[in-house]
């Protein structure tokens, strides 16, 4: 068994592409019109990984609950790694992402903790 794709919630498909594609740099995979919302994914760019995050619309009452839940409490729904914590966050903040932690070390770990725009809080580990 392997993990093929995996679900962020977002309030709104548009402005969660945008921000995966030009502020964080995936690379679009699937932008399909499904009617009321779209197959929409974005994989690491230049990379053999082929997991995807599918930004998956939080329309159903049960995912905006958690989304809201998780933000509210300062809770980053998923965790992306860097090999540079410090250069990534620099880069990040020159492209306008707004970050609720800035980088710190906990229990040995560097991290930081920033906001997607689309109702999620998402963190940046140094591996």
């Amino acid at each position: 068994m392997k993990i093929v794709a995996t679900s962020i919630f977002v309030e709104d498909q548009e402005r969660a592409r945008d921000f995966y594609t030009e502020k964080l740099g995936f690379e679009l995979k699937h932008d399909i019109d499904m009617g009321d919302a779209k197959w929409l994914t974005v994989t690491e760019p230049k990379s053999n990984n082929p997991v995807e995050i599918v930004l998956e619309p939080n329309a159903h009452p049960v995912a905006k609950n958690y989304q809201l839940g998780l933000f509210n409490d300062g809770i980053p729904v998923t965790m992306f790694a860097t090999s540079n914590l410090a250069e990534e966050y620099e880069a990040l903040v020159a492209r306008g992402v707004q970050f609720t932690t800035e980088p710190k070390e906990v229990e040995g770990i560097n991290l930081a903790v920033f906001d997607d725009t689309c109702g999620n809080l998402i963190q940046l580990i140094e591996q």
